[in-house]
């Protein structure tokens, strides 16, 4: 890997404590007619970001980042609702980049097309 970033990656925010989740173990998997194929995978750095979660570039398709909630939230000493969050998304630009945010709490989860 070098030291350009990712094409896909991700920052996971703790919005119960309003700050960022070090720690989270995240894959990053592509659809492979059915199948789904890792092909990166990272932990969260204490900025809550995985920017060397795969490939400097991907083919356009459908990929999925998994997020591993369960031994986030083990290592915080709290009970969750959500042992894992799997997000699938269409990457469509083979040019641009995949930024997918992840704003966590025991009980809900959300994200968005970040930037």
């Amino acid at each position: 890997m070098t030291d350009e970033r990712s094409h896909v990656t991700t920052h996971v925010l703790d919005s119960t404590i309003g700050r960022p989740a070090a720690g989270v173990p995240v894959r990053l998997e592509h659809d492979d007619l059915g199948n789904w194929v890792m092909i990166g995978s990272a932990e969260t750095d204490a900025d809550g970001r995985a920017n060397a979660l795969g490939p400097v570039t991907l083919a356009p398709g459908r990929y999925r980042v998994s997020f591993d909630t369960a031994t986030y939230f083990a290592e915080q000493e709290v009970k969750a609702f959500y042992p894992e969050v799997q997000i699938i998304f269409e990457l469509a630009d083979a040019a641009a980049h995949y930024h997918v945010p992840l704003l966590l709490s025991p009980f809900a989860y959300s994200t968005y097309r970040g930037s």
